[in-house]
């Protein structure tokens, strides 16, 4: 079976008005027929409350979708940010997209 994957790599600070953006992007992005979704937060240098909001509607909008959702590449920062608010068990994260491709499409 053959998945679409689409990468979605974001940059600088995750907060409210970019992450309105983000949940604009994924609507496109499913509506494309992506089947797995993977954020890329290599760049991401701090994320606020309303970032964090964004990414948890953004993962529900794929849920609901019945399609995947992934994050990589988070800094030390934001790694402390989902454990402190639980969302580490939440999000699959993986430590880069070759990790990400070794794990979720070598078993596709």
């Amino acid at each position: 079976m053959n998945m679409s994957v689409s990468v979605l790599e974001l940059s600088g600070i995750l907060d409210g008005i970019r992450g309105n953006e983000l949940r604009r992007e994924i609507s496109g992005v499913l509506a494309n027929g992506a089947d797995i979704l993977l954020i890329d937060m290599k760049e991401v240098k701090f994320i606020d409350s309303s970032g964090l909001g964004a990414l948890v509607s953004a993962m529900q909008m794929v849920r609901t979708a019945n399609k995947k959702f992934f994050v990589c590449s988070i800094s030390e920062q934001v790694r402390m940010l989902f454990e402190l608010t639980k969302m580490d068990r939440i999000f699959q994260t993986f430590a880069d997209q070759d990790e990400f491709n070794r794990q979720v499409l070598a078993r596709q």
